[in-house]
């Protein structure tokens, strides 16, 4: 005897004690798959025949079944479930989480159940409580399926559940084999031109002969259609004979839409009202013969609510699916995806208010449909409305996959008059459903404990009291959140160098580069300013389109942390625009097929944004150091006369006082005034990412190169950053390097940044260093103090450790690269978000801050 269950159910085993159930799941199920009432007892009790616990093991078991229910998990429930009662409550749950049951009935003569209690020591009960268990089944059996179990199957012998094998089936909407690549195809509504002409661009070729269409679709292309494909339109019956011959051919995948269910009960004799639309597609098939009007009602009555493709990437239905529902199947599954769901209130036209679902849709699979006319298509938190209301005189849309291309063509006329006014306002010019729907991001999708995916280095952990952290500075200091698309990683500095006095050189980047297997580097100089992000668009109508900001903003400059950089809206504005013409001056809109860019800088000077840093801490420090070495060495110089014995203390406070001056002059060298927007100096060295692409494949030779097209149309306000090239196999181009860091830091300069050839490197180790920074001498003052350079206590800090700091410099980086992946992917700011808020987070980590 062989059954069939389907592949995601909830299968509950009924049959007295002793009538095998346990034996017979551990045949036929996995262990996980089990959950038994005796071992839930045993959890709750330390005893699995403590009939005292018996609440409490169910409570458990109710609660592990909706667990697994909700994931998607086949389930078995081990227990005698021989009366109603004990069914209802697993039954309940299987329908809230629309999921089928299946009951399987071990229906053995009580003798059998008898002597199987009488050799097993912990079944101590009288025969009663069997034939009290047999009684109650048997009163069940033929009540089953009315109690709501789909399939039911009794075994009446021990013969037929030793021979029973089981088979599981995949669900009708699984197609998660189908891997496409798919045409998707937004309602039709009986408009069969613009069918045609949209297949035809497609690059379907279709030919009609004697009534039948013979389609050639693109080599592994298939159509897959949303559903409406009749009423209103024109010519109902040449799109439904399409589309069948399509479907029959294997060249189409077809889910039902509310007017096709409701032609379905009209051709099957019931009761319907005949509106919208309906007369005519009534009278376009009156004229037809009856084996036409047989195939379509064969075929719409097959047609599965919705279907889950290519290993559950992507969802079709007709209107829509919340993320529960999909690769479900029930009742509600069946009505929510053809008609969605409505708040029990109508508008002003008199048509139900549909819920949203969308804007709180957070699933992985993107979910395409139509159903609710819209003007353009819309993108909203993965999901896609394709139905771009053709017979209302908009267009027929599809929507290529994977490639997540549109493709549409215009209505040829008015067909119907919608009832609620389908074109807007030409004069409105409002944000898409996604920005608005980004207007307000959620503080649940971030906080807590969590794993966010990376391209480039797997899950990264975001412990929940980093979060806190993050979303203090997030939430009250942060810039408008809509221009957050990338905040810059941390960046690790060499190994200590071992040279007097020093404890950074060139020498240990290259070596650390060469053992990762990198050939070639690009040394770049390191600016004395502040880590800026800039955003830049070409107009205004460009930054409202693609960030969703008000139509009077041009971009940002923003902080390593988010911040804004200017205080006066004013001077951002006029700094933003000289971005702008310098951009369109070197032809890079242009050239890069842009309306947008996103560059990481360096904006000096670096007292415009630290200046009360630098009064409170380094100018303080070393006014009050110069103060009192000043006079101490005075003292000491007078004692030394007096007592030659001093003179070796004397000359230590002298050497303090010279350290104190050079820690003086290098933090002045930070510092200019700045009265205007000429009196900035931005280098930027990373272009981040255009429209269509984030610039990670291109090696740094390539930024430095395009950034210098930027900077030649503007050189009051941009500084092209300099840099060289380096074969860190080479000892000539070794030695070329360390001299040219030296005539960096011997002027003052405050190092260089070493990175690899190619913006993302690995090795054989995995991930390698996107950077690593070398800083001069004098520099690591304002670090590490004045005296840093003192024998004892230079000696004491070759002690520091990179492990952690090198850590989270690539742990920040992969998610620097995969926030803007996203946004350029057009996923929702949420998205993007989490990794920014990641980076954000991330910065709290206890890691040494002067590394």
């Amino acid at each position: 005897m062989n059954i069939k269950i389907p592949e995601l159910a909830m299968v509950v085993l009924v049959g007295a004690s002793g009538s095998g159930k346990s034996t017979f799941a551990r045949k036929h199920f996995l262990p996980t798959e089990v959950l038994s009432s005796d071992f839930c007892r045993g959890l709750v009790a330390d005893d699995e025949n403590d009939q005292s616990a018996t609440k409490d093991a169910f409570e458990v078991l109710h609660y592990l079944t909706d667990k697994r229910l909700t994931l998607g998990r086949l389930t078995v429930i081990d227990a005698t479930n021989v009366q109603p009662e004990s069914r209802k409550p697993l039954v309940e749950i299987a329908k809230r989480r629309h999921c089928l049951s299946v009951a399987i009935v071990l229906n053995l003569p009580e003798s059998v159940c008898h002597e199987r209690n009488a050799a097993r020591p912990d079944r101590s009960f009288g025969p009663h409580v069997v034939r009290n268990h047999t009684q109650s089944l048997r009163r069940s059996l033929r009540g089953l399926e009315r109690e709501g179990f789909r399939y039911v199957f009794v075994l009446n012998s021990l013969e037929q559940v030793d021979a029973l094998t089981i088979e599981r089936e995949p669900l009708w909407n699984n197609k998660k084999h189908e891997h496409g690549p798919f045409d998707i195809i937004g309602d039709v509504h009986g408009c069969f031109d613009e069918l045609r002409t949209l297949l035809t661009t497609l690059g379907y070729a279709i030919t009609q002969f004697d009534g039948k269409f013979t389609v050639a679709p693109p080599p592994g292309r298939k159509a897959l259609f949303v559903g409406d494909y009749v009423d209103r339109g024109p010519r109902t019956p040449d799109v439904l004979r399409l589309i069948m011959d399509m479907s029959e051919a294997g060249q189409a995948i077809c889910v039902p839409g509310n007017h096709d269910a409701k032609l379905l009960r009209k051709l099957s004799g019931k009761m319907v009202q005949v509106t919208h639309g309906l007369d005519k597609t009534l009278e376009q098939i009156a004229p037809e013969p009856p084996e036409f009007t047989g195939r379509v009602r064969t075929f719409l009555d097959g047609l599965v609510s919705h279907y889950v493709l290519d290993d559950g990437k992507l969802v079709v239905s007709h209107a829509g699916l919340k993320e529960s529902m999909q690769g479900r199947s029930s009742g509600e599954v069946r009505s929510f995806a053809m008609y969605g769901e409505t708040t029990g209130e109508t508008d002003e036209f008199g048509l139900p208010v549909r819920y949203n679902w969308a804007s709180d849709y957070r699933g992985r699979s993107m979910v395409v449909y139509g159903h609710t006319p819209i003007p353009e298509p819309q993108w909203l938190n993965n999901t896609l409305n394709i139905d771009t209301g053709c017979v209302f005189g908009g267009k027929l849309t599809a929507l290529r996959y994977p490639e997540r291309e549109i493709v549409s063509v215009p209505a040829a006329q008015v067909y119907a008059e919608p009832v609620r006014p389908f074109l807007p306002d030409p004069s409105q010019t409002a944000l898409s459903a996604q920005h608005l729907d980004d207007g307000m991001l959620e503080i649940d999708d971030v906080t807590g404990k969590r794993l966010i995916e990376s391209t480039l280095a797997g899950n990264i952990t975001i412990r929940e009291e980093n979060s806190i952290a993050a979303l203090e500075v997030m939430s009250r200091f942060a810039a408008d959140p809509r221009w957050l698309i990338y905040l810059p990683p941390t960046m690790s500095p060499c190994e200590t160098s071992l040279l007097p006095e020093l404890l950074e050189h060139p020498a240990e980047a290259f070596a650390y580069y060469r053992n990762q297997d990198v050939a070639r580097v690009v040394c770049e100089e390191k600016h004395m300013g502040s880590r800026a992000v800039v955003i830049v668009c070409r107009d205004e109508d460009a930054a409202r389109k693609r960030f969703g900001v008000p139509e009077t903003a041009l971009g940002t400059c923003v902080t390593r942390t988010g911040r804004r950089f200017f205080d006066d809206a004013a001077l951002e504005r006029q700094f933003l625009e000289r971005i702008r013409d310098a951009a369109t001056t070197s032809g890079l809109w242009d050239d890069l097929k842009t309306d947008w860019m996103a560059l990481d800088c360096e904006l000096m000077p670096w007292s415009a944004k630290a200046q009360e840093l630098v009064r409170r801490q380094y100018a303080a420090v070393g006014a009050a150091a110069q103060a009192s070495l000043s006079d101490a060495v005075d003292a000491l110089a007078l004692t030394t006369a007096r007592l030659p014995e001093a003179e070796a203390l004397l000359a230590q406070y002298q050497d303090r006082q010279a350290m104190t001056t050079k820690y003086v002059e290098a933090y002045r060298r930070y510092c200019w005034p700045v009265s205007s927007i000429d009196d900035f100096k931005l280098a930027p060295f990373h272009l981040l990412a255009t429209e269509g692409a984030v610039h990670a494949d291109k090696e740094h030779v390539w930024h430095m190169d395009t950034l210098a097209r930027l900077c030649r149309a503007d050189e009051a306000l941009l500084l092209a950053t300099p840099y060289r090239v380096v074969d860190v196999n080479d000892e000539a181009e070794v030695a070329a390097g360390v001299a040219w860091w030296t005539e960096l830091t011997g002027r003052g300069g405050e190092g260089m940044v070493v990175k690899p050839w190619d913006f993302i490197a690995r090795s054989g180790r995995g991930l390698v260093q996107p950077a690593v920074k070398c800083r001069g001498h004098e520099y690591l003052r304002l670090i590490y103090g004045p005296e840093y350079t003192a024998p004892a206590n230079i000696d004491r800090l070759r002690s520091r450790r990179l492990n952690s700091k090198r850590s989270l410099a690539l742990r920040e980086f992969a998610l620097g690269v995969e926030a803007l992946e996203r946004f350029v992917r057009r996923e929702p700011l949420r998205r993007v978000h989490e990794c920014v808020f990641g980076v954000l987070a991330l910065e709290s980590e206890p890691v040494d801050p002067r590394l």
